[in-house]
């Protein structure tokens, strides 16, 4: 009897270390929503990049550590909407479609209501679809594509009003990039806890010095071609191109031949890796 009550106790627990992460970025996302409205917009738009760095720790840490929950997937959903899904859409409105009227709050809604079916359609998918990829644009990269826009014209002193109907057309197209049928690379393959080349490690040092050069410019040239690379693939790996190919319910498959060449050329890179460890 006590140790079926000590699992009792033990199961209604909840894992700190990955909710602490979850709920930083909660803070960051809710931080990014308060600064918007106090008009200080930059920081905004770099409170949404700090929410998107814990938001990719946490799903990680809980798996280096063993501690994956049904809590902690529901919680991550709901950070995730506010500081990927509430917080972008309140800051670009505020920032530049606010004298639009109509037009800027209804571009601003498209893009939430898209954030919230994008996430929807992926706590339905898990386990099912292919890890390789995400069926359409995962809303925080559409969040930091957002973000590093007001971010760089922030820093440049764009006057937002001459370009209100560019960012209204934007906002509303990364929503339905979110919502689309568009493959993008989940990075998910990599090995983390895998040994790497030190010419890797020098081009990890490269990567962060370029970054810090211009952090605005740089994060936002990145994310705009990454959400440009799924159009990209999905043309790439499908012969024919149709509706269902860019909308639709069911997640898109590349075509047998693209799969099989992926999967022998990650097998041959496997078995590079451990000859030379080996050696």
């Amino acid at each position: 009897m006590q140790n079926s009550s000590n699992q009792t106790v033990k199961n209604k627990g909840i894992y700190l270390l990955p909710n602490l992460f979850t709920t930083a970025g909660l803070f960051s996302g809710f931080y990014a929503v308060i600064s918007s409205m106090n008009g200080h917009f930059e920081s905004a738009a770099i409170a949404i990049f700090i929410a998107m760095i814990c938001d990719g720790l946490d799903g990680r840490v809980a798996r280096l550590t063993n501690t994956q929950s049904d809590f902690g997937a529901e919680y991550d959903s709901m950070a995730d909407m506010v500081s990927f899904g509430m917080a972008p859409a309140i800051l670009v409105y505020n920032w530049a479609l606010q004298d639009l009227g109509k037009i800027g709050w209804l571009a601003a809604f498209i893009y939430c209501a898209s954030a919230a079916l994008r996430l929807a359609r992926f706590n339905t998918q898990v386990g099912v679809a292919d890890k390789r990829f995400f069926q359409g644009l995962a809303s925080p990269a559409a969040a930091a594509l957002i973000a590093g826009s007001i971010w760089s014209g922030s820093e440049y002193e764009i006057d937002p009003t001459n370009i209100s109907y560019i960012v209204a057309f934007v906002t509303a197209l990364t929503g339905l990039l979110m919502v689309s049928n568009f493959r993008y690379h989940s990075f998910k393959e990599v090995d983390w806890r895998g040994r790497v080349n030190f010419i890797v490690m020098l081009l990890l040092v490269g990567v962060f010095v370029v970054v810090s050069v211009e952090p605005a410019i740089i994060l936002c040239l990145g994310f705009y071609l990454y959400a440009l690379s799924g159009p990209f693939i999905t043309i790439k790996t499908i012969k024919k191109l149709k509706v269902e190919h860019i909308v639709g319910d069911e997640p898109v498959e590349a075509d047998n031949t693209e799969l099989q060449q992926e999967t022998h050329d990650r097998e041959d890179t496997s078995q590079n890796t451990s000859t030379k460890n080996n050696v």
